[in-house]
């Protein structure tokens, strides 16, 4: 890439050069992730162009993973990117990861854990903290809805039967399903993890609603806690 080139940003690029028309010429895929960067980011800064200011982007944050796990100040910490550069970097980052979630509406019924992981692992793969979410169904094992019960480390404290079965309580649910991600990457249940569970299903017992499963989720994997066998009901 020439001096000049640098000088006088992308716009005076030859157009094969240029990330938009190749995109538009030869498709994404022929795009790097700083040249896919750079479309969102547009414009660059003075002395550098925006491929430059993408490539010291991903270098800062630890390449799209790292970009996915950022947050808005990290971004506009690189000279270059302002807030709303940073907004339209976010969104493109949450759609990705909405298209890549298989579609769980109400009244899908669910069949088996890896349905469940499909849906739920774009959204909490790159979570830097624990999430702790309930699906809620009808007798026919049917989605009712979904509903996050708790944000932060994953204790007997923060995550209470009282707060997840009063939200079955209140949609007539016959059975739920519950799911947390490790931010780890690594999906093997804890000591904790196991000890919550039990107390869940026990709880769930007593009112009549069965706890269908516990999936733990990690990076590009998962623990079933009912394919595991781990789930032990006493009504």
């Amino acid at each position: 890439m020439s001096r000049k080139a640098v000088r006088h940003g992308i716009a005076h690029w030859p157009a094969s050069e240029r990330p938009r028309e190749r995109l538009l010429a030869q498709g994404a895929d022929a795009l790097t992730d700083a040249q896919l960067l750079a479309i969102l980011l547009r414009v660059g800064r003075q002395r550098s162009s925006a491929v430059q200011v993408s490539m010291e982007v991903l270098d800062r944050l630890g390449g799209i993973a790292g970009l996915a796990h950022c947050g808005i100040e990290e971004l506009c910490a690189v000279e270059g990117v302002g807030e709303a550069k940073a907004a339209q970097v976010k969104a493109a980052l949450e759609l990705g990861k909405r298209s890549l979630a298989s579609p769980l509406s109400t009244g899908t019924r669910i069949s088996s854990s890896r349905v469940l992981f499909e849906h739920y692992h774009p959204a909490l793969r790159n979570l830097r903290h624990e999430i702790f979410k309930v699906v809620l169904l009808d007798a026919k094992h049917a989605i009712l809805r979904d509903a996050t019960v708790s944000e932060g480390s994953l204790t007997l404290s923060i995550v209470h039967p009282r707060e997840v079965f009063t939200m079955a309580v209140k949609e007539s649910a016959a059975a739920v399903i519950f799911l947390h991600n490790h931010p780890s990457g690594d999906p093997t249940p804890s000591q904790e993890d196991h000890v919550l569970t039990a107390r869940l299903v026990s709880a769930g017992d007593v009112l009549g609603i069965r706890v269908l499963d516990h999936l733990v989720v990690g990076d590009g994997r998962y623990v079933s806690f009912a394919d595991e066998g781990w789930l032990t009901h006493h009504a």
